[in-house]
């Protein structure tokens, strides 16, 4: 048993409060009184205990890409963000070719069957394409595109052990609406992007289950007003969840003011939608066989799009504090509890009470991150 004693956390239903907090694997007591029996973990005076990070959306960190289709890439990806605070993640693909997906697929399938204990747990896959509109494909290689094929997807889903839960998609697409159905009846996440949809189109999709829009304003259509297009109809469904890459450098602060004001609060997710760059210095990476410079906290194709971040997401909360104006624990709940709540892993990981898993994040006044706790287990530390 391990003791957070007279510590600032954040509790589930309670807000931030001084307590102690005794966990092993899972959180066993937050009360006043220290646990005698427990090992009392040292922290600094401004520390603030937070629920782990969960990031839905991230292709890479410290020079690895889930695409690289290995486990080892996969476990340098895990420990580069546990030093962000991030405790679970999904794996994300891009559209490439079917053998390099199945190759990506197959190595989350073989680490989660590890079940290592080092860095962020894998929790599955973000599929990123093939499934998506050409027109609007971002960084992402156009030979590849693909339209929604359901055999081709369950291939996919089998090569990574049945461990895909969102899947990105453009619903204007033919076949997409068939897509969506079969992904719905499974339980598994239809995102919308990548697109060229109008309203029309999503309030469709939505009707047969899609309830996701990934890395929202961008690689989408604009807010019109005569169409008001994938934005303006993320925006208006309060059934639609909002991915957001708080870095100020993919979305401006004013047009994430206007996302924080339109949705509901359980329905916005901070990712990083990070690439291999992320935790390197400056200078030339990759991204699915196309160069990305990287500069300033930039990363970009030679003909200047955008293509991916170096984002951490410990940052991506400082941001949405310090320069959206959201409270403290509302953008602790948009890196917690709402995208545990869009993977279906509430009941055991995303805040903290009693019973759910002992992740936990531990920042000081200036978002740094201190410590990260996974299942009861110090795997970073600052």
């Amino acid at each position: 048993m391990k003791n957070f004693k007279n510590a600032t956390v954040y509790v589930e239903g309670e807000g931030l409060k001084k307590c102690n907090l005794s966990f092993s694997e899972k959180i066993e007591k937050i009360s006043r009184c220290a646990d005698k029996n427990a090992e009392v973990i040292e922290l600094p005076m401004d520390a603030i205990v937070v629920p782990g990070f969960i990031d839905q959306h991230i292709h890479g960190a410290g020079g690895s890409d889930g695409m690289d289709g290995t486990v080892e890439d996969i476990a340098i990806i895990a420990k580069t963000i546990a030093s962000e605070g991030t405790t679970s993640f999904l794996v994300t693909t891009m559209t490439q070719s079917p053998e390099n997906i199945t190759k990506a697929l197959s190595a989350v399938k073989e680490y989660r069957e590890a079940n290592s204990a080092e860095g962020a747990r894998v929790i599955g896959v973000h599929l990123e394409g093939p499934f998506i509109a050409a027109a609007h494909k971002g960084a992402q290689p156009l030979e590849y595109v693909k339209a929604p094929d359901i055999t081709a997807f369950d291939a996919y889903n089998e090569a990574s052990g049945n461990s895909i839960r969102i899947v990105t998609l453009a619903p204007e697409v033919e076949g997409a609406e068939e897509f969506i159905q079969h992904l719905t009846a499974q339980g598994i996440v239809s995102s919308i992007g990548h697109t060229g949809a109008k309203f029309a189109n999503i309030e469709k999709a939505v009707s047969l289950g899609a309830n996701n829009v990934t890395h929202t304003y961008n690689a989408q259509t604009a807010l019109h007003h005569r169409e008001i297009g994938t934005v303006g109809s993320a925006m208006l469904l309060d059934e639609l969840n909002c991915e957001l890459i708080c870095d100020t450098i993919h979305v401006s602060v004013p047009a994430m003011r206007l996302l924080v004001k339109n949705k509901p609060l359980d329905k916005l997710s901070l990712i990083t939608d990070a690439m291999r760059a992320k935790g390197l210095p400056d200078g030339v990476s990759e991204l699915g066989g196309q160069t990305v410079y990287v500069k300033g906290g930039e990363a970009r194709l030679a003909d200047g799009t955008l293509a991916g971040s170096v984002l951490r997401m410990n940052r991506a909360v400082q941001n949405m504090v310090e320069k959206v104006g959201v409270p403290f624990t509302q953008a602790i709940d948009y890196a917690t509890i709402n995208p545990a709540r869009m993977l279906k892993i509430d009941e055991e990981a995303g805040s903290i009470k009693v019973g759910k898993r002992a992740d936990f994040t531990v920042l000081n006044a200036n978002y740094d991150v201190v410590m990260t706790i996974r299942g009861g287990e110090i795997i970073y530390q600052s």
